[in-house]
């Protein structure tokens, strides 16, 4: 028997249910939004004003900090409508883990986790839920699997990296934060955030779990 799982196990849970894990396949979380007239990629976002929108501290899209890093992107005074997952998931796990290392506020306030008491917020379930109330509400800001963006031609933004790079979301950008981890002999790593100019920063992988002895191996 084996699971799929987006939060790797660390060391000493391993040991304890006698599970052996290892990554099978690397992917992007993209911000995706609805704010007319923005097209995909034109829109550049960072980790601290990510935090602060879902901590429901910038309710604006003209709000400062955003057309700080958009100075050529007329921006509508509209009010934001921030969208989360309802459910349990990997990919909230992945967005959460990210906001914790880039807003400290968040990180204290909110923390990480499959599940989070989220601050504010429409919820949907599942990538689809995320995805088909982003479309809906003028708007909306919510963050997805990358595929589950190419797939509805969502209009997803750029971010700045921790290198200060505005990089978008690509393979080339995915494979360039995988390529900067730090594996250990366990494979627990967390490939948000990673350094690297060219990395995409909310970036996981899918890890497989294994019972580390098996009866009928």
């Amino acid at each position: 028997d084996f699971a799929g799982s987006d939060a790797p196990l660390k060391d000493e849970e391993l040991a304890k249910e006698g599970l052996f894990q290892f990554p099978t396949v690397v992917g992007g979380v993209v911000p995706v939004v609805n704010v007319p007239g923005v097209k995909a990629g034109e829109l550049t976002l960072s980790g601290p004003v990510l935090g602060d929108i879902y901590l429901g501290k910038i309710k604006k899209w003209n709000d400062p900090a955003i057309a700080a890093l958009n100075p050529k992107v007329k921006l509508p005074d509209t009010d934001i409508a921030v969208v989360r997952r309802a459910d349990g998931s990997g990919t909230s796990f992945i967005w959460t883990n990210y906001l914790s290392k880039v807003n400290d506020e968040w990180k204290s306030k909110v923390g990480e986790g499959t599940t989070v008491n989220w601050p504010t917020g429409t919820g949907g379930k599942g990538n689809d839920g995320v995805a088909a109330f982003v479309q809906r509400l003028p708007g909306a800001v919510g963050y997805v699997e990358w595929a589950y963006a190419k797939k509805n031609n969502m209009t997803y933004t750029a971010l700045k990296n921790s290198t200060g790079t505005v990089v978008e979301p690509k393979t080339e950008t995915f494979k360039a934060a995988a390529a900067g981890a730090n594996w250990t002999k366990s494979f627990y790593q967390i490939l948000t955030n990673q350094p690297g100019k060219e990395a995409w920063p909310v970036v996981g992988a899918t890890f497989v779990l294994l019972h580390a002895k098996q009866d009928k191996p």
